[in-house]
């Protein structure tokens, strides 16, 4: 699922950031390390095991949040001689750091995913590896699976093959500054490929039917008068980096089911009453949604900067709620699953492009690896797939919990001390049980809560903006409500 990412953009965060760490504490969230993890991560830093081919000649780039340090992937992309395209992906290889049964695998198992908060990162490997001795910083040679994906000229997959090799990123871009490069037309070749290979990519998309949806991310801002909090909108360029990370993760997904072991994302097709609730949502919210319009066709015609597209796409997240992990090994009689299938991308996928943040990850990376070089997968790597995806599925609901903290942190500390005052709301939700109250989405700040309503009243409007009462707004218990007035 989307997850919205918050951050404190100000210096002067003092306030909050003691109720963060005191947040940290109650969700017993672990800052530290154990003084084996540190060691080992210190001698792994110093000698990582690196592979025998030598790609540092490869012009890769990355495209990452300005202020990123834990690059997980870079690119090169190139037109091929015939006709079509070429992309290299190259993803860092933490297992070239990370002995098998070891304390950072330990570690790690037990903290599965990185967890993030407005004024914190708690990261899944210790930062010596994480940002810097794994991470694919420019100007430094580094370990990882180089990915070469050939497409022909629509963007249709033609070969997909993996090496480990040492490569090299040769320069750093943030998805402001390449989107502003392809707009203003001054974008380099490397970075017009990305555009032309990001668009084809979603055309393939959809024409299998599937959708990436563009869910605003929430942001959290400290001003001269107190905090601010809104939404991002994700631009193109997020569009285009994200399609090359999903062309991957696809490739994997095609590669182990070929070799009857690996490790799936995978998300059953939602019920027909689920698209029936956001069909009645969707006209609560004057989203024109007419009866011949598939659901994929509907979310690219939506623009999520304006308040109600938001509202509805935020909705739709619900089909996203099935998503999970599928291990199998069938020389073992673990068997893959019967629907292999991601819902959302029509097409069979694999979280395998973010290793450095998920653990997951690791192990389907290792998996692919050996099919690509016709070896055995190692016996570390297969022995641990078949508790991955209960661990992955704890990872998860631990992030969600983290996110949802935090949200309800910062929303509660912006509108503290403001309690008795009257504010205007869409209503985004309503409570199938108590239909005079639901949860409401103030237009300014981009704050989302639970309304109470008036029963003598009647449901409270689904769709339509009222004027709500703030009645809670308590940062300790991380409470905001909302009466209709």
């Amino acid at each position: 699922m989307p997850r919205r990412k918050l951050r404190v953009k100000a210096a002067d965060s003092a306030r909050i950031n003691t109720e963060l760490t005191e947040l940290r504490a109650r969700l017993e969230v672990h800052t530290g390390w154990p003084e084996p993890v540190l060691a080992e991560a210190e001698e792994a830093a110093e000698r990582p095991r690196l592979p025998e081919h030598d790609a540092t000649d490869l012009p890769l780039f990355t495209v990452d949040p300005p202020g990123s340090r834990d690059l997980d992937q870079a690119m090169h992309l190139l037109r091929r001689p015939g006709g079509g395209y070429r992309v290299y992906y190259a993803i860092a290889d933490v297992a070239a750091f990370i002995r098998p049964g070891g304390a950072i695998d330990a570690e790690a198992r037990r903290r599965v995913e990185t967890l993030y908060f407005p004024d914190h990162r708690v990261p899944l490997h210790p930062t010596r590896i994480s940002e810097d001795a794994a991470s694919l910083l420019p100007g430094e040679p580094r370990p990882a699976l180089l990915w070469q994906l050939d497409l022909d000229a629509d963007g249709a997959v033609v070969l997909a093959d993996l090496r480990r090799a040492l490569v090299r990123s040769h320069r750093r871009l943030d998805y402001a500054a390449v989107q502003r490069a392809v707009d203003l037309g001054g974008a380099d070749e490397q970075l017009a490929l990305l555009a032309t290979v990001g668009r084809l990519r979603g055309e393939q998309e959809r024409a299998r039917g599937g959708i990436s949806l563009p869910v605003p991310e929430q942001e959290v801002e400290e001003t001269l008068h107190g905090y601010v909090l809104g939404y991002r909108a994700l631009g193109p360029a997020d569009g285009w980096n994200a399609q090359i990370s999903l062309l991957t993760g696809m490739a994997a997904a095609e590669m182990m089911l070929d070799a009857g072991v690996g490790l799936l994302r995978t998300l059953p097709a939602a019920p027909a009453a689920a698209y029936e609730r956001l069909r009645r949502i969707a006209a609560a919210l004057d989203v024109d949604w007419p009866q011949a319009l598939p659901y994929p066709e509907l979310i690219r015609s939506l623009d999520p900067d304006v308040p109600l597209n938001a509202a509805f796409l935020t909705a739709c997240t619900g089909l996203l709620r099935g998503a999970g992990y599928h291990a199998f090994d069938e020389s073992r009689g673990l068997p893959a699953p019967a629907d292999p299938g991601h819902a959302a991308l029509a097409a069979p996928y694999a979280h395998c492009t973010a290793p450095l943040r998920r653990l997951g990850d690791r192990f389907a990376q290792e998996v692919c690896a050996a099919v690509a070089a016709g070896e055995d997968v190692p016996d570390w790597a297969r022995e641990a797939l078949p508790a991955v995806p209960a661990l992955m599925a704890s990872g998860d609901r631990r992030a969600a919990e983290v996110e949802r903290a935090c949200v309800d942190l910062v929303e509660a500390e912006l509108l503290s001390g403001r309690e008795g005052e009257d504010f205007a709301a869409v209503v985004i939700d309503v409570d199938g049980k108590r239909p005079a109250s639901g949860t409401v989405q103030l237009r300014e700040p981009a704050v989302r809560a639970r309304c109470d309503g008036d029963s003598a009243r009647g449901a409270l409007p689904l769709g339509r903006v009222i004027d709500v009462r703030l009645t809670q707004a308590d940062p300790v218990t991380r409470t905001v409500r909302f009466a209709a007035v």
